[in-house]
C-alpha cells in the first residue's frame, strides 16, 4: 500500500516516477487514429481527459454513471503519458 507521500505519483515504465494523470482507456487502447482528447476545464492542474467517444456518452448520461465509468474504464499514466496520448489524439477544431 502507498503512503499519503505516494498519492498522486505513478511509477511509469516509460517516464520513471512521475505525477499521475488520468485518461479514458480509449486513449490507451486506440492507436490508428486519434480519438478526440477532451481535458477536465474545470481544473487545469487536474490532468484528467476522455476521448470524443466518452464525451458523447457522458452528454448522454447527464452524469458519471456506472454505466459510463464501464464505458471509461479511467486509466492512471504518468504526466509525460498522458502529454504524448494529448499529442497523439488531439483534434483541432475546424
Amino acid at each position: 500500500m502507498a503512503d499519503d507521500d505516494d498519492e498522486g505519483w505513478i511509477d511509469c515504465d516509460c517516464h520513471g516516477r512521475c505525477r499521475s494523470a488520468i485518461v479514458c482507456t480509449h486513449h490507451v487502447d486506440q492507436r490508428e487514429q486519434p480519438a478526440g482528447f477532451v481535458e477536465n476545464r474545470s481544473d487545469p492542474d487536474d490532468l484528467q481527459a476522455w476521448c470524443f467517444a466518452c464525451e458523447r456518452m457522458f452528454v448522454a448520461e447527464g452524469e458519471l454513471t456506472e454505466s459510463f465509468r464501464r464505458f471509461n474504464d479511467f486509466a492512471v499514466v504518468c504526466v509525460s503519458c498522458y502529454h504524448e496520448l494529448r499529442q497523439r489524439h488531439w483534434i483541432a477544431s475546424a
